[in-house]
């Protein structure tokens, strides 16, 4: 389809501001990162893209007298913040409004338009412009879901050149009211596990141990009060070696499979084990000049001891190792019977016969 004179001089300005649309693409995307990032907001996508000649011509045929210069067709750049929780967009959008200035007469909040049908397209849409100045673009923000789903009906029932049957809209409605229940609701369970941590956070800083089931959370929460830490140092000292950070998160799944169920069992873990793991770091180091220990050393030993007091021997070392290190044979073998060794004279292993 020919273009009128109009719109020729509108695509000619376009691609006379294209490198400055590539330019503010950068400049807008990077600001968008770094308040994100200063923000701690994690999202699932930060899109974008500058509109090609072929799409902008395509809209210029279809509704060119529309826009009397360039400016005002405000999605030649386009940018979308995808969230995991319909909360987030609100985060988001404060943080829009913050960093550029928005256009509030030509954005608008689709969410409050409360359509059957609308879900997938329940997104915010700004019209932003830099502070400083600059062309406008747009700024989407949705939630994951929404985008996911507005994929899908687009791609069902939009793209299709045949009018859509009543019974099939109304499977649309179902499957759209269905997941933005299912948006919802991952919103109010991370909120729910939020609040669950930081009850845990309380109760671990309280000393209530005992009320606190051993989990991934807890766990991570427990270590914030460096219960390790008087062991390691004990163990650096045999040799006066220096401690590295090292993660312990391997760890939970062997505590768990020694039947410890809360934050309390595990500190009698720590109390009831830790002379006889510092007796056997010394069994491994005393003869060395190793000066260089992961901070790992003081959980490690403590979990060989116990295996060794259960008098499960090389297969409870093997399978300390394996969980530890990732599985591998020939080093799990090699390592336990280097342990097994070096445990042997020490008083834990007689009394456990005694």
């Amino acid at each position: 389809m020919q273009l009128d004179t109009h719109a020729e001089t509108l695509l000619e300005d376009y691609r006379q501001a294209l490198p400055q649309l590539e330019q503010l693409e950068q400049v807008v995307v990077a600001r968008l990162q770094r308040v994100l990032t200063e923000q701690h907001l994690e999202v699932g996508e930060l899109g974008h893209r500058v509109k090609t000649e072929a799409s902008l011509r395509g809209k210029l045929e279809r509704k060119g007298s529309k826009y009397r210069t360039l400016t005002d067709i405000t999605d030649l750049l386009g940018v979308r913040v995808v969230t995991f929780y319909t909360s987030d967009v609100d985060k988001v959008a404060a943080l829009l409004a913050h960093e550029f200035d928005v256009d509030w007469d030509n954005s608008v909040d689709k969410r409050k338009l409360h359509e059957p049908t609308s879900f997938g397209y329940n997104s915010l849409h700004y019209v932003c412009r830099l502070k400083e100045g600059s062309m406008p673009f747009e700024l989407q923000v949705r939630t994951a879901l929404q985008h996911v789903w507005s994929v899908i009906e687009h791609d069902i029932g939009y793209k299709s050149i045949v009018k859509i049957p009543p019974e099939f809209r109304r499977q649309f409605s179902r499957i759209s009211g269905m997941l933005e229940l299912v948006d919802d609701e991952f919103t109010r369970l991370r909120d729910t596990m939020t609040d669950y941590q930081r009850q845990m956070k309380q109760l671990v800083a309280s000393g209530r141990l005992d009320e606190v089931t051993l989990s991934d959370g807890s766990f991570s929460s427990f270590l914030e009060l460096k219960p390790f830490d008087r062991l390691n140092r004990r163990i650096a000292s045999i040799n006066q070696s220096e401690l590295f950070p090292a993660s312990l998160a391997p760890y939970l799944k062997l505590l768990e499979d020694f039947k410890l169920k809360t934050l309390a069992d595990l500190q009698r873990f720590i109390d009831d084990n830790s002379e006889d793991a510092y007796q056997l770091a010394l069994a491994q180091l005393a003869a060395t000049d190793l000066d260089i220990l992961s901070e790992s050393i003081a959980l490690q030993n403590l979990c060989l001891v116990h295996v060794l007091k259960a008098g499960v021997g090389m297969a409870g070392l093997k399978y300390v190792y394996d969980t530890i290190m990732g599985k591998d044979e020939e080093r799990s073998q090699t390592l336990a019977e280097m342990t097994l060794q070096q445990a042997r004279s020490l008083p834990f292993m007689h009394n456990r016969h005694s």
